[in-house]
């Protein structure tokens, strides 16, 4: 019988980064976008994990299958660790991913280079039907663009520069971001909890 997981999103953007990821595991993968229930999830934990569990739980709940969900965000030093877990809807609760990219570089005018220190962070929770769920986390230290770059990705990844590649995330290739992003690096940390759920 094929072993199923269910990733508790319908972003089409990390459907696609955990598909990559598992690519090489022997499981279908489902999301959110597969079943017919209204999922919602209010994302009010004080932090990534506590909302990857929320949407976790649920996902397992309803579906009846091992269930992944993530969060994740932008902290920018200068900004006090903002958006973070309110990086989704920093420009309100509608916000567009534009929408939060014009309010971070306007936060952000004017500042210097070397003020702009950021980092992606991602925490990832596995959750059975019946209760049980463990939690990886990644991060990806980087700098706060002065300007949009890169046509690829999603989210904040056209700020967001990795100083060792002279790239932002999105001009990266998917090969290149899924080899060293926050999601990635949690990513990895997951693979051991998919051996133990699925032997």
């Amino acid at each position: 019988m094929t072993k199923k997981i269910v990733i508790g999103t319908r972003n089409q953007g990390k459907i696609k980064e955990f598909r990559a990821f598992l690519a090489d595991e022997d499981v279908a993968l489902l999301s959110w976008k597969d079943f017919d229930y209204p999922f919602s999830v209010v994302e009010d934990g004080k932090s990534f994990w506590e909302n990857a569990l929320k949407k976790a739980e649920l996902t397992a709940r309803i579906t009846g299958e091992v269930s992944v969900a993530d969060d994740s965000g932008l902290e920018i030093t200068y900004l006090g660790q903002r958006p973070g877990v309110f990086s989704a809807r920093y420009a309100g609760p509608q916000a567009s991913d534009e929408d939060n990219n014009s309010k971070v570089f306007q936060e952000m005018r004017g500042v210097p280079l070397s003020e702009r220190g950021a980092r992606f962070v991602c925490a990832i929770v596995m959750c059975t039907p019946d209760g049980r769920w463990e939690w990886v986390d990644g991060e990806c230290p980087g700098v706060i663009t002065e300007s949009p770059r890169g046509r690829n990705g999603f989210g904040y990844d056209p700020l967001f520069l990795v100083p060792d590649l002279g790239k932002t995330f999105a001009e990266l290739s998917q090969e290149e971001k899924n080899r060293i992003s926050h999601r990635a690096r949690a990513m990895e940390k997951l693979r051991p909890l998919l051996k133990k759920y699925f032997p």
